[in-house]
C-alpha cells in the first residue's frame, strides 16, 4: 500500500477511483489473523470499523470482485488530511490513510501557501479527538504552515501600537507610592541612602513584557521559515517580510515562554496573534490525531479572486456570494431560506453566474462512473437555476472544475418553444498563482464576446 511502514494508503485528493488493492495482499501486510478464504468479509468489516473516520476526510472506500479476487478501492474528495484505522481482525490500530493535496510541486503545501498569500486568508485544519496517528508528526501540517500565519499575524499587530503598563521599581526622593519598605529598612542605616526610597510605579510604554515573548515566538517562526523544512519558494516570499519585522522589533528582547494568556481586554489584532503564537509554542506538545483542509473553500475564493481582477479590466462589478432571497409566509423546515452562487459577475445589464466546484471532473473526462454523471447533472441544474434570475433571453453561466490545464468549453441549452437559451460556459482552472494572467485574458475575451452577443442589433 505505500512504503512508509505507518501508512496504510496515501492518495491525492479528487481521485475518482484509486489503485485496486488486492483482499490477499491487505490480509498479508495489514489483516495477519483473518481468514483468506472469506477475505470479502473482512474487507467489509474494515470499512465499518472505520466509517466515522473515512466520512470525516471525506473518502469513499468500497469493494470489488468476489471470494479470492475481492480487492478495495478508494475515492477521495475535496479534503486533504490523516485519519488512523484500525484492523478488521483484530480491532487494533494500524497505518494511517493520508490525503494529499493535488498538486504536482516538491513539496506538497507551497502551491497551497501561495495561494492563501496570494487571496490574503487563512484556512485552519480541523481536528477530531481521534487515535494518536500512527504516523506521528509526519503526516500533518508542517510548522511552516502555523509560522506563515503568524507571521500574517503579527504585521497586523505591528502596524498599531501596542503600549501596556509595566509595573517597575524606581529609586525615587520622596516617599510616595508604593514603597518597598522591608528594602529600605536594610539600606537606610547608610545616611547616604535615607532620602532614597525603592518605589514602584506603573509606566505606560510598548517596551512591556508581553511585547517581549511575541518577539521569542517571531524567532521561532523565523528559524523554521528559513530552515531547510520551509520550500525555497516560500522562502523567497517570506523573507523580506521577516527582515522588515525584525527591524520594527529590534529593541524588543525576546523572554522565553512556554504560553502567552489571553486576556479579555486584548485588542482583537492581539487575540488573533496570541493565538497563533501559543499554537506555535504548543507545536510539538499536541498529539498528532485526524485532522483535514477543504479545499474546495480555496478553490471558491482562488475563482472569485480571477473574476474579480477580470471584472475590474473589463468595467463589470463582481458580487461574491450573493444571496438569492426565498420570500413565502411559512418555511418548511426542510426548504431553502436562500440560494448562493459563488459570484455573479454584472456589467450594466449584462449578467453572468460563476459557480466553482472542486469536483474531478476535468481530471476525468472520460471516465463512465455514474457518481461523476450525477455530481455533474446537479451542478448544471444549480447553474441554471442561478441563471434563470437573468432578464435576457440569451442566459450565461460559468461553472468552474479544477483541472491539469487552463481550459474552456461551451454548451448551449435552448428551449425550442420560446426560443430562451442557456449558454453555460465549463471552465477548468489550475489551482496555480501562475495561470491567474492567461486564465484572466481567457476570461476578460470571453466576457466581451458574450456581452455583444447580448447588445440588441
Amino acid at each position: 500500500m505505500s512504503k512508509t511502514v505507518d501508512v496504510f494508503c496515501e492518495i491525492p485528493c479528487l481521485t475518482e477511483q484509486s489503485q485496486r488493492f488486492s483482499g490477499i495482499a491487505l490480509q498479508k501486510k495489514w489483516f495477519k489473523s483473518a481468514d483468506k478464504r472469506v477475505i470479502g468479509q473482512y474487507l467489509q468489516k474494515f470499512i465499518d470499523y472505520n466509517a466515522s473516520q473515512f466520512k470525516f476526510i471525506g473518502v469513499q472506500p468500497f469493494i470489488i470482485g468476489s471470494d479470492q479476487s475481492t480487492s478495495l478501492a478508494f475515492r477521495s474528495s475535496s479534503f486533504i488530511g490523516s485519519i488512523p484505522l484500525r484492523a478488521s481482525d483484530t480491532g487494533k490500530q494500524i497505518g494511517d490513510f493520508v490525503v494529499m493535496p493535488r498538486f504536482t510541486g516538491r513539496d506538497r503545501f507551497e502551491d497551497y501557501i501561495e495561494i492563501l498569500n496570494l487571496l490574503g486568508t487563512e484556512i485552519s485544519p480541523e481536528v477530531i479527538d481521534s487515535l494518536p496517528l500512527a504516523s506521528g508528526k509526519n503526516f500533518r501540517p508542517p510548522l511552516y504552515l502555523e509560522a506563515v500565519k503568524f507571521i500574517a499575524a503579527l504585521e497586523v499587530l505591528i502596524s498599531k501600537p501596542w503600549s501596556k503598563f509595566d509595573n517597575v521599581e524606581k529609586i525615587s526622593s520622596q516617599p510616595t507610592g508604593q514603597i518597598n519598605w522591608n528594602k529600605y529598612i536594610n539600606n537606610e542605616y547608610k545616611i547616604e541612602n535615607r532620602l532614597k526610597f525603592p518605589t514602584r510605579k506603573n509606566i505606560l510604554s510598548e517596551f512591556h513584557s508581553e511585547y517581549s515573548v511575541i518577539r521569542f515566538v517571531f524567532d521561532i517562526c523565523k528559524n523554521e521559515l528559513l530552515s531547510s523544512n520551509t520550500p525555497q519558494r516560500i522562502k523567497n516570499i517570506i523573507r523580506p517580510r521577516l527582515n522588515f519585522i525584525e527591524e520594527k522589533l529590534y529593541l524588543h528582547k525576546p523572554t522565553v515562554t512556554n504560553n502567552i494568556p489571553i486576556r479579555s481586554s486584548d485588542s482583537p489584532a492581539i487575540k488573533i496573534c496570541k493565538e497563533h503564537a501559543n499554537k506555535i509554542l504548543n507545536f510539538n506538545l499536541v498529539e498528532s490525531t485526524a485532522w483535514r483542509v477543504d479545499f474546495s473553500d480555496v478553490f471558491e475564493k482562488f475563482v472569485q479572486h480571477i473574476f474579480k481582477e477580470v471584472a475590474k479590466e473589463t468595467g463589470g462589478k463582481l458580487f461574491a456570494n450573493f444571496k438569492f432571497q426565498s420570500k413565502t409566509s411559512k418555511h418548511y423546515s426542510w426548504e431553502l431560506k436562500h440560494i448562493e452562487p459563488d459570484a455573479i459577475y454584472q456589467k450594466d445589464n449584462f449578467l453572468v453566474v460563476i459557480d466553482a466546484k472542486y469536483k474531478s471532473n476535468l481530471y476525468n473526462k472520460f471516465g463512465n462512473s455514474e457518481i461523476l454523471k450525477d455530481d455533474h447533472r446537479h451542478d448544471l441544474h444549480q447553474i441554471m437555476a442561478y441563471s434563470s434570475f437573468s432578464k435576457a433571453d440569451l442566459k450565461y453561466g460559468f461553472l468552474c472544475y479544477p483541472s491539469e490545464q487552463l481550459e474552456l468549453k461551451i454548451i448551449e441549452y435552448k428551449n425550442g418553444i420560446n426560443e430562451v437559451t442557456n449558454t453555460v460556459s465549463i471552465m477548468g482552472i489550475p489551482l496555480k498563482k501562475e495561470i491567474i494572467n492567461e486564465a484572466k485574458r481567457l476570461l476578460a475575451d470571453k466576457l466581451n464576446e458574450i456581452e455583444r452577443r447580448t447588445l440588441p442589433h
